[in-house]
């Protein structure tokens, strides 16, 4: 028998607690709530890292940052891993990305290796799959030809240089590289292109497609038409701002947001949320009004979430609270018929092993598939989340704001285990908080002096889970800053 096709979608940078799916009173998200009444939904899923890369890396080897290694920007995924998609080409599936991520399509890190066809929305140069099929004689084609390579490069080297990436952050250059360099991609462009891919594949292999959706990410342009009528009037100005220093993305605040400020950032978060999710729900829609969907397992996923102003932080660099690290998941199996909530803490690096023995590739006994039919954990319901801090940011703030790097303990690595209700977060070797997460969602109680006990039992958990790591020892990537610098100024960026 023919195994199913399998649809991985990503959802970028999207808090669980802001899906209507999971209990936000704006109804952010109705296409992903009807889709989740007929799948199984992940109450309890827990991202293996904060930021896209890590995250990346760990759905696409199974291993958490820790034994990957890839936890900054400028590395290179070892090849002692095989990839998910390396995996399933083995296996006989055609493999293909639609990717509006620039961190997992343009930049040179070996995350996009082993897929067959890799379309990319982000970067100068975007490339779709029209573009394949164009006269190799047409003079759009070969100028693109000679110029995505340089522009790929120069992209990769600002993620390699600690001056070429600050200077981007100006507030001048921002509005430029995010509207014209395309950093967010193209939401509906991607899913049209990659609908109709899917509508037009014959061939006899199963098909893997993965989409990677950047539509809650900052800068927020969202449809006027999804943003609350008494929105407060000063929100446009504070988020105009916001959107051009892209310097405060990731950087944590030195003073705390105002009531209205806040509000205002929730407003035009929620507005992409649902902007996002009425594009992702013409596609499926569109798939399975088709009836090409029937034989596919459908994968939907955050890589991780977004701080906006809690626990003192913003952006996704620093830490593993929940605003962070507790992500969405929704699975719909072709055979199995009724879907089903799932309750039990699981890491969302399990999905490489879910989608490899949906594909009948054995590996490691982790699939999150037996879940689906109620049965046992081989985890036994235990999580990890890991936080190494992304140096080129930290740079940011040791020329802007120093000072917060020693108050907030910002070099330090947070390691964060989930069991049962309570979750305990260590910085470095010292205890940061123990949360009950049941009781308190937010976490804003720390229960670590009143619950020794617990906080004993969950640090062996984290000890241990720490000392079996097998760092796969990611090779970082050579700068080249004067060659990328170079190719700046051929093509009149700098003089």
């Amino acid at each position: 028998m023919r195994s199913p096709n399998i649809l991985l979608i990503i959802l970028d940078t999207l808090r669980r607690d802001r899906l209507s799916l999971y209990g936000n009173p704006r109804e952010t998200s109705p296409h992903l709530d009807a889709f989740a009444a007929r799948s199984h939904v992940f109450t309890r899923a827990v991202a293996p890292s904060h930021w896209t890369i890590p995250a990346h890396a760990s759905l696409f080897t199974g291993e958490y940052p820790s034994a990957h290694g890839m936890t900054q920007g400028n590395h290179l995924l070892t090849d002692q891993l095989p990839t998910l998609a390396e995996h399933l080409t083995a296996a006989g599936y055609h493999t293909v990305g639609f990717c509006n991520n620039p961190l997992v399509g343009v930049l040179l890190n070996g995350l996009q290796r082993g897929f067959g066809s890799f379309y990319n929305y982000a970067g100068a140069t975007p490339n779709r799959p029209a573009d394949d099929h164009v006269d190799p004689h047409e003079l759009r084609r070969r100028f693109l030809k000679w110029f995505r390579p340089h522009a790929r490069r120069i992209t990769h080297g600002f993620s390699q240089s600690d001056w070429l990436f600050r200077m981007s952050l100006n507030p001048v250059l921002t509005p430029i590289w995010t509207q014209y360099v395309n950093f967010k991609g193209n939401t509906d462009l991607s899913l049209r292109d990659a609908l109709d891919y899917w509508n037009a594949y014959t061939a006899d292999q199963p098909l893997f497609m993965f989409v990677n959706l950047m539509g809650a990410h900052l800068p927020y342009h969202p449809p006027a038409d999804l943003l609350p009528r008494d929105l407060d009037p000063r929100a446009y100005e504070f988020i105009n701002h916001l959107n051009r220093d892209s310097s405060t993305w990731a950087s944590p605040r030195a003073t705390p947001l105002e009531d209205w400020q806040a509000r205002a950032l929730l407003d035009f978060y929620d507005a992409e949320i649902a902007a996002q999710d009425r594009a992702l729900g013409h596609f499926l829609g569109s798939l399975e009004q088709s009836g090409r969907l029937k034989d596919t397992l459908i994968v939907i996923a955050a890589d991780h979430g977004e701080c906006h102003g809690e626990h003192d932080l913003f952006g996704h660099t620093f830490d593993v609270h929940q605003e962070l690290v507790h992500v969405p998941l929704v699975i719909r199996h072709p055979e199995v018929a009724h879907g089903r909530t799932i309750d039990t803490n699981i890491s969302t690096r399990r999905l490489y092993h879910t989608l490899l023995e949906a594909a009948g590739v054995r590996v490691e006994n982790l699939s999150l598939l037996p879940l689906l039919e109620g049965g046992f954990d081989p985890e036994n319901g235990i999580a990890f989340s890991e936080a190494f801090a992304p140096q080129m940011f930290l740079r940011v703030i040791e020329h802007q704001a120093p000072a917060l790097i020693e108050r907030l303990k910002l070099l330090e690595t947070r390691r964060a285990v989930v069991q049962g209700d309570h979750k305990l977060i260590l910085r470095a070797d010292a205890v940061e908080a123990l949360y009950n997460l049941a009781n308190d969602p937010a976490e804003t109680h720390d229960l670590a002096a009143s619950e020794p006990g617990r906080v004993a039992l969950l640090r062996t958990q984290l000890e241990a889970f720490t000392h079996r790591a097998d760092p796969a020892a990611a090779q970082e990537i050579a700068p080249a800053d004067e060659e990328v610098v170079e190719h700046l100024r051929a093509l009149g960026y700098i003089e």
